[in-house]
């Protein structure tokens, strides 16, 4: 009866510390879709700057949408996987 106790405590902990790698994947993600987004942001209003147009930061900035989406979904893929 010992060892079933036992057993039964090391169970919430192997839950907690997969919630917790949870949290993580998912949170990096996140600020991982940010970054990508800003930067390409960053990257169209520097190029909209040096030749003087108006339309190349949203055109770089929506590029980044679409590859950070790209990035999401392809990591959750992996995720799943696992």
């Amino acid at each position: 009866m010992n060892q079933s106790n036992h057993k039964r405590n090391k169970q919430p902990s192997k839950k907690k510390g997969k919630g917790l790698k949870n949290w993580a994947v998912f949170s990096s993600i996140g600020l991982q879709m940010g970054l990508i987004i800003y930067l390409g942001n960053l990257l169209g209003q520097w190029l909209d700057e040096k030749f003087t147009t108006s339309y190349l930061e949203n055109t770089i900035t929506l590029l980044a949408v679409f590859g950070a989406m790209y990035s999401v979904i392809t990591r959750l893929k992996h995720f799943n996987s696992d």
